[in-house]
């Protein structure tokens, strides 16, 4: 199996462009598969850099509602017509980022609903032997405080995102199990909870980011949330694939307990399975 960054908030050794985004590239015996498209259609120039044929791809996970996950499916579906895309059907919220002084609007095209090729997920489902989604993740251990400014707009109101429309990719290759997500809004000790409740063992490895990014600092309480986070993690026999929202301080906290249990990918980067 391989895994290619298409597109991440660093730039890699390859020298490809970098965005407050994500997307991965994935190749097993059976698919071709993106999971996220990043902000911009800037990960369709870097898959170009990095000799991946966007046009061979026949499947699409979006991990959740975000612009920074799905804002490139547009400049996708251009030259990609025929892959099945695969979202939550909530992902279509009216999502916003609310600090104290502003509000920026964080969702995703609503026209993106109306593609012939998109397949609504409820619930969990199982595409093929290869490929399984699960959602409803609801634990709130250790649950990122950068979740605390993004909101759900009704109406005139701004309500706590509940992230029901995060959904996490499980795949079956190689005798591996490998766990895909987006951001972990739910916390990736919950979701890896959850998955491991559905699998019944353990992912060999998990590529995520961790949502641990703050954009004014990091006190002392967020870097102990950070370590606690980190000494969870240490206990799953899981190698670890992070970037995006994790952010660079998080990350080198966590890699003082974990060690080469957890790697940073940036973008280009390949991960060989």
């Amino acid at each position: 199996m391989k895994i290619v960054n298409l597109i991440e908030n660093t730039e890699g050794c390859s020298g490809c462009a970098s965005e407050h985004g994500l997307s991965f590239y994935i190749e097993t015996k059976k698919h071709k598969l993106l999971v996220d498209t990043g902000a911009t259609d800037a990960f369709i120039r870097n898959a170009k850099m990095l000799g991946v044929d966007l046009k061979a791809v026949d499947t699409v996970i979006l991990s959740h509602g975000h612009y920074d996950h799905g804002g490139g499916l547009p400049a996708f579906i251009k030259i990609n017509s025929k892959a099945k895309i695969y979202i939550r059907t909530a992902a279509f919220g009216n999502f916003y980022h609310k600090g104290h002084k502003s509000e920026r609007y964080i969702g995703i095209a609503p026209e993106i609903q109306s593609y012939p090729q998109v397949v609504f997920v409820e619930g969990n489902l199982k595409i093929d032997e290869e490929l399984l989604l699960f959602t409803n993740v609801t634990g709130r251990r250790l649950w990122p405080s950068g979740n605390r400014s993004l909101k759900r707009k009704e109406g005139e109101s701004y309500i706590q995102d509940d992230f029901s429309h995060e959904q996490y990719l499980v795949i079956r290759c190689e005798g591996k199990e490998v766990l895909v997500s987006g951001c972990a809004h739910n916390g990736i000790l919950n979701i890896l909870d959850a998955c491991k409740k559905l699998l019944g063992r353990e992912p060999d490895v998990a590529v995520s980011g961790f949502h641990m990014m703050q954009h004014h600092g990091y006190t002392e309480e967020n870097l102990a949330v950070i370590r606690e986070t980190a000494e969870e993690l240490k206990k799953w026999q899981t190698r670890f694939y992070t970037g995006h929202c994790t952010d660079q301080i998080p990350f080198e906290t966590m890699k003082e307990v974990m060690g080469d249990q957890l790697i940073y990918v940036h973008s280009g980067d390949i991960i060989e399975l």
